[in-house]
């Protein structure tokens, strides 16, 4: 075996499109998954939490293949791992679990073989694996970024959340698959529609950059997709066109869903009014679900080399405890 280290990153969820910027709007929240890998004398996982439950533990497994993509395009071999993950990012819900998988097992691959690959290939790889650049973009860079992808190279500029700008979804008790959502998707859009999302996609970017939180809910208006992914998620329709009127600035569809994202000023007193309107639709439809405040996270995917000890699964256990109570 080499003398490679073991790695350690924290990689955040994210949401995408906030209403109209389908596959180019994408903000990082705080909520997250660790991974830890390192070279060992045989392939081996140890992956804790519910969200973990039923993911492959062969080399079919996700964060092994995007390692191997890494280790190829750097010229290394490193054919056996020990990976250990643990996440609370929940699965197909909207919130990034998969562009986190992605993006996490890319810098830990990354930084175990001592970072030769800098952020620019790391984006591009994880947009061509995630085939849009948003959630990607977000785990990686933090922030709020606006991105495009031609197929081979991605592009980005990063925001900073703005002041006073408050993040509040509700989670509902059921998955809802990436390529469910697309499939109801229209081939073709109008004109008219088009250039309705164009506008408020760029209203929303100018909004989220100077801080006009008043411009918000003009600006998440969208026609490309929520429209066709409504009857997907019970509610949703109701949570579109009634939310601003409980507190919210704004409210979308959380990627391809079926949670939803509110924007909310920090300063607003209906806070606990908006949340209690969210879960009573939701209980009106029969869906349990839950709500969190997630506060944008700042920070993208970060990343350490520590030494090897051998004990990989109790250190890194050790060290998620700390972090989830602190």
């Amino acid at each position: 075996m080499s003398n490679y280290g073991r790695s350690r990153v924290k990689v955040p969820a994210s949401t995408a499109n906030l209403g109209p910027g389908f596959d180019t709007l994408g903000m990082a929240l705080s909520l997250y998954a660790w991974i830890e890998m390192e070279e060992a004398p045989e392939t081996v996982f140890h992956l804790y939490g519910d969200e973990m439950k039923g993911v492959p533990q062969d080399k079919s497994n996700l964060l092994y293949q995007v390692a191997q993509m890494v280790f190829a395009e750097a010229g290394v071999s490193v054919p056996e791992l020990s990976i250990s993950m643990y996440s609370d990012i929940p699965l197909a819900r909207g919130l990034g679990s998969s562009a986190s998988a992605i993006v996490g097992a890319l810098a830990a691959a990354n930084a175990m073989i001592g970072s030769p690959l800098d952020n620019a290939k790391l984006f591009n790889m994880a947009t061509a694996l995630e085939k849009h650049p948003d959630n990607v973009g977000a785990s990686l860079f933090g922030g709020i970024i606006t991105a495009v992808w031609d197929g081979v190279e991605a592009d980005y500029i990063r925001l900073d959340s703005p002041e006073n700008l408050e993040v509040l979804v509700i989670i509902p008790e059921f998955e809802l698959a990436t390529t469910k959502a697309r499939g109801v998707l229209p081939a073709e859009v109008t004109v008219r529609d088009a250039v309705y999302n164009i506008s408020r996609t760029s209203l929303l970017t100018a909004a989220l950059a100077s801080g006009r939180l008043d411009m918000i809910g003009k600006a998440m208006q969208d026609r490309l997709h929520q429209p066709y992914r409504a009857p997907l998620v019970p509610g949703m329709e109701k949570l579109l066109a009634e939310a601003p009127q409980h507190g919210a600035l704004g409210i979308a569809l959380s990627g391809a869903g079926p949670t939803l994202l509110a924007f909310v000023d920090g300063r607003e007193s209906r806070k606990a009014e908006l949340e209690a309107f969210l879960k009573e639709t939701m209980q009106e439809h029969g869906i349990p679900a839950r709500t969190c405040w997630l506060p944008a996270c700042a920070e993208g995917v970060t990343a350490e080399v520590l030494p090897r000890t051998g004990m990989q699964s109790e250190s890194f256990l050790d060290m998620i405890k700390g972090e989830v109570r602190s």
